[in-house]
């Protein structure tokens, strides 16, 4: 067997793979950033598992000071400070290091590439293929017919392996040894190396293919005519120096033996560990081929995202405290903790527990199902507690008729108003019983919900909240129904003692979350949004998950012979355009056509598999050099339409009442915004004609009703004018002006009515992207307009809007003071970044900081007006119901005698659920018709 030894750059990877993610990060529940141990761990298994590595060590820097330091003070000055993540995550990479048993290897005094190339060398002559495993273009240098780069695959750029002809090719140079002398000439800004300067890559190669190397160019510096000599002439001992910077060193204090750096057996408890400090759980369980189930269910939508629905029980021993570093043993769990679980399996069993349960005013409770489907599935049983360590179990039978008789007895607790209802994902339990027609009185206390208020990013499985707050470690789901075949099991297998001491201990740690959850939401001073939003939500939207809407599936049936035609269409004019049949779906093929065959750009840019890249964004921008563009958008357009929604929404519908039920998230968008899967109704297209159509699929529940729809008109940017005070702003809106039209005439300094098309177009898209941390480069490229005039615009607007720019500094002040920002009705979003010695970190921080006040207060906005219509629906005889949020719209089911009626009502509420400071108005409109996209 060839023997491949792999050699890791440490850091270069690691940097790498944090800022893959850094717009998306992955938060632990206790809000670690895992984001460079994640993708560190999957390089090191692409090279375990699909490189067939035999040999393998990681390399690191150290802190000291190297040799290139004492020879230029200036070394690698320019690079911003280490993000705060990344030096949190070193440790944890050098703990899964060790239980890979891969060797660690750092050399005070040398860099990892010194380390990397000598041990390059050596392993190279003792026979072994080796690969330097980095993005670094410095390697290139040590590259020979032995030793490679491996250049591990990111987003969608697959993995390269390059070698002398590569590197040759990608430099344009004659051999490997030159690539010293490119980086001494043009120095590199990454490690501040100044080379010469005036002379970039270009000038460098044209000079190499003339003079062989470096100092053949000095030597030959005075028969070099023009500005370009007298670069060289001048530059000559930077050069020389850059040069130096630049070598790799080769006789660093280390040694290759063979052995130590065989890939062997894996300490698993190591792994272990590790991957339960960061959460790891499904790439633990591929990793260790241990069973690890997520602790919140999540599905993925038909749109591809991925929400919390039922928060079920789980193998959960991979998630612990990041904060205090329990030991896995040192977990209590139900074998060591004294506790008395009951089975109320009689009638007279239930009698003392209902005697009992009716003198309490605090009563946890969970529901066990047979699946995750709160509409579809069935109860087997239901668990209270109201004193820690002491639950009961209300087994219910499989016959439906039978279950519901045996329900009855509860209803003298389910009726009490005085009861506060503590459980943990509620809105699932109470939609389960609603569909058995059991609706609680009372007050609600969730769990989750508490933990969303205060810790808003992260997870929150109730596994993981009883180990990170309580260090308990609860029964495994998996271990309590198994497996059947390949199928799993369900709750109907299990014995009932066991189910009871599942189900008792769910109710008896979730009420002691709730003891533990109380405190810290007045701590954070969050209590008020969690009692007077978010709580009360929770029973508006079980109502509107029970109702659901319907789909016109006939319309849909056509609709997609339509796109399929259309397709079709949009395809044949792509082969006619370009002169040849193809696979249109091939990226290759169709990059191959658009740049060699129609030479559409000579500065085509290419992915870094060698072709080119043909997404939406190159595609819009060449749009206008040739019909074909435009053709190959259409066509992707309509095939994505078929596809992923119009064939898919058809399947969703629920058998038991002909309609589709959303399930709303209310634990997922950090700025407070609610979430949807199955169907994901935040993603129903909106802004093409085709798209839109789409909307036309959902109807009223039948004909003697109407689909209402009530939309917010332009509530962000309200909420941006009255929490800013900017007078320009908010007196537009108090005048009930177009606020783009007015907008532009300021930027412009034109009267309103000289305010053209284009003119308003682009304002509007200042107003929406300012404050979002557009600047000048995003909004040209927005527009399609120079850098300079987009700077120009934004100086203008800031000018004209001062109070915008004060909010924007004012709120970045408060959040570095106070690490957090909030919403009018006290939202709060913590900004861990917000110090950060990074300014690309620390960036991202400030323009969340902006932005989540304006986002989140529209949130509460809407959320407060579905309250307050709920309530106001609940108090008539009315039959209209409301059944759909997509952002800020709300859709109606309304019976058509009640018309004008519900639009007085919804009006009114929407409007009036959170007046705006300084005088700006909120505005709403109603429409109503046969289908969404008309009532729209």
């Amino acid at each position: 067997m060839d023997k491949r030894l792999f050699l890791l750059d440490a850091f270069a990877l690691i940097f790498r793979a944090y800022y893959a993610l850094v717009r998306s990060p992955r938060i632990t529940s206790t809000g670690k950033n895992t984001n460079a141990q994640f993708g560190f761990l999957n390089a090191l298994l692409d090279l375990m598992h699909n490189q067939k590595a035999t040999h393998l060590a990681v390399c690191f820097d150290t802190k000291a000071p190297t040799e290139r330091h004492t020879d230029f003070a200036d070394y690698k000055a320019n690079r911003q400070e280490t993000p705060e993540d990344i030096l949190a995550a070193v440790p944890d990479i050098k703990k899964m290091l060790q239980g890979f048993n891969i060797p660690i290897i750092e050399v005070d005094g040398f860099e990892a590439d010194d380390v990397i190339g000598t041990l390059s060398v050596q392993a190279a002559n003792a026979g072994y293929q080796v690969f330097m495993v980095t993005p670094d273009k410095d390697y290139g240098q040590l590259v020979n017919d032995n030793v490679f780069i491996y250049k591990p695959a990111n987003g969608q750029n697959k993995a390269e392996i390059l070698g002398a002809k590569e590197v040759c090719e990608k430099w344009d140079i004659d051999n490997v040894a030159q690539v010293i002398d490119i980086l001494g000439m043009m120095g590199d800004a990454v490690d501040n190396i100044p080379g010469i300067k005036g002379v970039g890559e270009k000038t460098a190669v044209k000079l190499l293919k003339e003079y062989g190397n470096l100092e053949n160019v000095l030597a030959n510096a005075e028969s070099i005519k023009g500005a370009l000599g007298e670069k060289i002439r001048s530059g000559k001992e930077s050069a020389l120096m850059s040069k130096k910077l630049a070598t790799i060193i080769l006789n660093v204090p280390c040694t290759f033996h063979e052995e130590d750096f065989l890939l062997s057996e894996w300490n698993k408890d190591t792994l272990r560990e590790i991957f339960a400090e960061l959460e790891f759980k499904t790439i633990g369980k591929r990793i260790l081929g241990e069973e690890i189930q997520t602790a919140t269910q999540q599905q993925t939508d038909l749109f591809g995202e991925a929400v919390a629905t039922k928060t079920t029980r789980t193998n959960i021993s991979d998630e612990v405290d990041l904060f205090s570093q329990v030991p896995l043993e040192a977990y209590k769990t139900i074998a060591d903790t004294p506790h008395q679980y009951h089975i109320l399996d009689t009638p007279e069993k239930q009698q003392a527990f209902l005697a009992n349960a009716l003198q309490v005013n605090e009563i946890c409770f969970d529901t066990e199902t047979t699946g995750l489907d709160a509409n579809q599935c069935e109860l087997v049983g239901m668990s209270f507690s109201w004193e820690v360590g002491t639950a009961y179990y209300w087994p219910l039978p499989e016959n439906r008729q039978e279950a519901n008789q045996q329900l009855h007895p509860l209803n003298a607790l389910w009726q009490r108003p005085d009861v506060l209802w503590i459980g943990q994902n509620t809105k699932f339990d109470l939609l389960v019983l609603k569909n058995y027609g059991i609706e609680p009185q009372g007050e609600l206390f969730d769990t989750m919900l508490a933990h969303y208020c205060f810790e808003p990013e992260g997870k929150r499985s109730m596994d993981l909240l009883s180990m990170n707050y309580l260090h308990y470690k609860p029964v495994s789901i998996e271990t309590l129904i198994g497996k059947k075949g390949k199928q799993q099991g369900t709750m109907r297998d299990v014995a009932l003692e066991q189910i009871a001491e599942y189900a008792g201990e769910d109710a008896d740690i979730t009420l002691q979350l709730k003891q533990k959850f109380k405190p810290i939401l007045e701590e954070n001073g969050v209590r008020q949004v969690f009692e007077t939003v978010d709580t009360p939500l929770i029973r508006v939207l079980t109502n509107m998950e029970f109702e659901g809407v319907r789909i016109d599936t006939a319309f849909l049936n056509d609709y997609s012979i339509t796109l399929e035609k259309l397709a079709a269409k949009s395809e044949e004019k792509v082969y006619e355009a370009a002169g040849v049949r193809f696979n249109l779906a091939s990226p290759k093929q169709l990059g191959d056509v658009l740049f060699e065959k129609l030479k559409l750009d000579p500065k085509a840019k290419k992915t870094k598999t060698g072709q080119y890249a043909t997404g939406e964004d190159i595609l819009a921008k060449l749009a206008h050099e040739h019909p074909i563009c435009e053709d190959i958008l259409t066509f992707r357009e309509f095939t994505k339409l078929k596809n992923t929604y119009v064939d898919t929404l058809p399947e969703l519908i629920n058998p038991k009442t002909g309609r589709v039920h959303t399930t709303y998230g209310q634990t997922i968008a950090v700025t407070g915004r609610l979430s949807s899967i199955n169907p994901n109704l935040q993603n129903i297209p909106i802004r093409t004609e085709q798209g839109r159509e789409i909307r036309k699929a959902f109807i009223p529940r039948n004909e003697e009703f109407v689909l209402m729809s009530a939309d917010y008109s332009q509530i962000e940017l309200r909420v941006v004018a009255a929490i800013s005070g900017d007078e320009a702003m908010c007196e537009a809106f108090r005048q009930h002006k177009d606020i783009h039209t007015a907008t532009a005439a300021k930027v412009y300094n034109v009267p309103e009515a000289e305010v053209t098309k284009e003119m308003r177009y682009k304002a509007k898209s200042v107003n929406f992207g300012i404050i979002y941390g557009q600047g000048a480069f995003g909004l040209a490229e927005n527009l399609s307009i120079s850098r300079t005039e987009a700077k120009e615009i934004i100086d203008n607007y800031k000018k004209e809007f001062t109070g915008i720019q004060r909010y924007m500094d004012e709120t970045v002040a408060f959040a570095q003071k106070n690490g957090y920002v909030q919403t009018l009705m006290g939202r709060r979003r913590w900004l861990r970044d917000i110090n950060s010695q990074n300014f690309t970190v620390r960036g991202f921080a400030e323009r969340n900081a902006i932005n989540s006040p304006i986002q989140g207060s529209a949130a509460d906005m809407i959320k407060l007006a579905m309250i307050r219509i709920h309530a106001a629906l609940q108090q008539t005889t009315l039959q209209s119901k409301m059944i759909l949020q997509v952002h800020d719209e709300l859709v109606f089911d309304v019976h058509h005698t009640e018309i004008e009626i519900m639009k007085e009502l919804i009006l009114s509420h929407m409007q009036q659920a959170m007046p705006l400071p300084n005088g700006v108005p909120v505005l709403a409109e109603v429409g109503h018709g046969t289908n969404w996209l008309q009532a729209h």
